[in-house]
């Protein structure tokens, strides 16, 4: 067995995988206060619940994009599994080419993800990741990162509006009937839904103006499939993308 790690702003993701499939997916809040006890214990349940044993997990990979926890998380790991955790960083997979100014500052989960698009489509790609930060990773098809767009994911949007604006409500991340609002939520949601699928087809639009039109896209991310007028937009819409680049990942290096 496989178990890949996925450490986000969020959320902390463990897939586990076993004859070709994902046996389990756990998610654990990313808490930097909490110390590696807290996160083994949490882990042996989920292992115990599914009658489990660590000695069956061959290989461990991980990637983090929250420096303060990563430590924390490759002590547990190590406690649990052994020293020979792979931690993904620009060097770690060659066949991958990351063509930016500083490899170093591309996080770990880009990472990953143009890892699956290369391998699953050989094509031009975007991968658009739908999570705390809102990224679009373009891949071309000779396997090469050309770059990245980064902005405000949809809950930091709203959370950002609702924390500095005194009479603004939270609101559910759901599409609103009309761009015109009738109430406070409904105007929320149209300025930030409404807003973001404008945005993201307008990228989209531009970077396949840059790739010579030739560039198919792939969605990820727990939030990609809340805007459901984007669908058209994507060839795949795969929430465990991430975990796939970092499974194929581990399994190069094991070979």
């Amino acid at each position: 067995m496989l178990l890949a790690v996925d450490l986000g702003n969020t959320d902390t993701v463990f897939g586990l995988h076993d004859s070709g499939n994902w046996e389990h997916i756990w998610r654990m809040r990313s808490l930097v206060q909490e110390n590696e006890a807290h996160y083994e214990s949490k882990l042996r349940l989920h292992f115990l619940e599914a009658g489990l044993w660590f000695g069956d997990v061959e290989t461990v990979v991980v990637s983090s994009v929250v420096p303060a926890l990563t430590p924390i998380i490759l002590r547990m790991l190590r406690s649990l599994f052994g020293d020979g955790v792979i931690v993904v960083g620009p060097d770690v997979y060659p066949a991958l080419s990351i063509e930016i100014d500083h490899p170093h500052e591309i996080g770990a989960d880009l990472i990953a993800n143009a890892v699956a698009v290369s391998t699953r489509y050989q094509q031009n790609c975007v991968v658009v990741d739908f999570g705390t930060a809102l990224t679009f990773t373009t891949v071309s098809k000779d396997s090469k990162i050309l770059g990245v767009a980064i902005l405000p994911g949809l809950i930091t949007a709203v959370k950002a509006l609702f924390a500095n604006t005194a009479q603004l409500p939270e609101v559910p991340l759901q599409l609103p009937q009309s761009a015109i609002g009738k109430n406070t939520v409904e105007a929320i949601q149209a300025g930030i839904l409404l807003g973001y699928e404008g945005l993201v087809k307008s990228l989209l639009g531009r970077i396949r103006t840059e790739m010579g039109g030739e560039c198919i896209a792939v969605a990820t991310g727990g939030l990609s499939s809340i805007i459901d007028t984007l669908r058209d937009e994507f060839t795949e819409i795969d929430r465990n993308l991430t975990l796939d680049g970092l499974r194929i990942i581990g399994e190069s290096l094991r070979a």
